[in-house]
């Protein structure tokens, strides 16, 4: 199980930040560099099946069954590649932090980058454990390199330990699932699993079967400019009204103030001049009613301000990304039952909570592949902040043997 942590000090170091707005997989070459790793480590373990979708970036393996599991159902286990462009993944210095003390962590001290606990109260439970942080100028990427290296680790234990009992075991690492693309051209039939795991979860325990429904929007405004000393009655400024627009939408459902079940308009960017402006957003809710409420006030919205503005001042171009997979899961509740029934054996208390998020499990859920998530012990994910406690995820290798196991039929 030790080998987790090897694999994924060394997986954190290969840039695979993805780009958003490409029209083509992977987003970014560089992903490419890890799925050629991984593929080399595959081969050299013994796994089977090994697949490289060398245009698209995607890495497909086997596990065989072990003897007299043949008949058993396949199951499959998936993890992301990328890494969120939010924060650059370039040149990650990662470190164990052994023996935490519970005290603020200085990860860079030249440039006084401290992780405090006032900011981070969660990080107090983890005294006495080893972290993994960075030096505070990079992500670390354990979304989802934690998954990928536990995924590894499970795979190499398996081909090592042929007396443990498990049906065919399926790997899957995907590439651009930050920029929402992972699941593009994922071959389900392929990957010929029956059902899945997605391993892209927080802290241990957690145990994820519903997400967001999700849509994207871009409004671009188109204003008019004229000489700020002759602009009486004349000028139009595209600025102001993209402002004007987003403050028309309700003022709590904005994420910084919602949490669990509650939804949100999301404004991720917005840029332009007094000619044009452009916001970008992202909308998201679980309840899918309520998804398409929100989408109908965001295009009433848009209605509204070009009737008062003049038609085509206001163009908006909604698009649905996911939706929840809860409904196609609740038909396939094994699925959490048995990893709830894995987690309480190994001593971990399960936390089912809702994604505030999506996964490529949402998408593959309704592709014919059901899937749930599954923890990998990140936290902060996305900023430099982001760690990795290294007990959580040695525990987490045994999480996914002992799952594998309870899906093992003998003849």
């Amino acid at each position: 199980m030790e080998r987790v942590i090897e694999n994924f000090l060394k997986y954190v170091q290969v840039d695979t930040e993805s780009e958003e707005g490409k029209a083509f997989t992977p987003s970014t070459p560089k992903q490419h560099n890890l799925a050629g790793m991984l593929v080399k480590q595959l081969q050299e373990m013994g796994a089977e099946e090994i697949a490289y979708d060398r245009e698209h970036c995607y890495v497909y393996a086997s596990v065989p069954a072990s003897e007299g599991c043949g008949a058993s159902p396949v199951i499959g286990f998936i993890a992301h590649m990328d890494t969120s462009p939010a924060v650059t993944g370039a040149d990650v210095k990662p470190r164990i932090v052994e023996d935490y003390d519970g005290k603020d962590i200085v990860l860079h001290p030249e440039k006084q980058i401290v992780m405090k606990t006032a900011d981070f109260p969660e990080l107090t439970s983890y005294k006495g454990k080893r972290l993994i942080v960075t030096d505070g100028t990079t992500l670390l990427g354990a979304d989802d390199k934690a998954g990928v290296a536990e995924i590894m680790a499970m795979a190499e234990y398996l081909l090592e330990h042929k007396e443990i009992p498990h049906g065919k075991i399926r790997l899957g690492f995907t590439p651009d699932e930050e920029v929402g693309k992972g699941a593009d051209y994922f071959d389900v039939k392929l990957f010929g699993a029956d059902y899945a795991y997605t391993v892209d979860g927080g802290r241990l325990g957690e145990l994820e079967y519903e997400n967001f429904n999700a849509a994207g929007a871009k409004v671009t405004v188109h204003g008019r400019s004229v000489h700020p000393g002759e602009a009486k009655g004349k000028m139009r400024n595209a600025i102001l009204m993209a402002q004007e627009f987003q403050s028309m939408l309700p003022v709590m459902e904005n994420p910084m103030y919602t949490c669990g079940y509650e939804g949100f308009y999301h404004l991720d960017s917005l840029k332009g001049t007094v000619e044009e402006a452009a916001a970008e957003y992202i909308i998201r809710d679980h309840d899918k009613g309520e998804f398409e409420k929100k989408k109908d006030r965001f295009l009433r919205i848009g209605k509204y301000l070009n009737e008062k503005y003049g038609e085509g001042t206001f163009e908006i171009d909604l698009e649905d990304s996911y939706y929840n997979m809860k409904e196609v899961i609740e038909e396939n509740m094994h699925l959490v039952e048995n990893a709830k029934a894995a987690m309480k054996e190994l001593g971990i208390e399960p936390a089912v909570v809702p994604i505030r998020g999506g996964t490529d499990g949402a998408r593959l859920s309704f592709m014919g592949l059901p899937c749930p998530n599954l923890c990998t012990g990140g936290q902060n994910f996305h900023g430099r902040f982001e760690y990795a406690c290294a007990d959580e995820m040695e525990k987490i290798v045994e999480l996914l043997v002992k799952i594998a196991g309870k899906y093992a039929k003998k003849i």
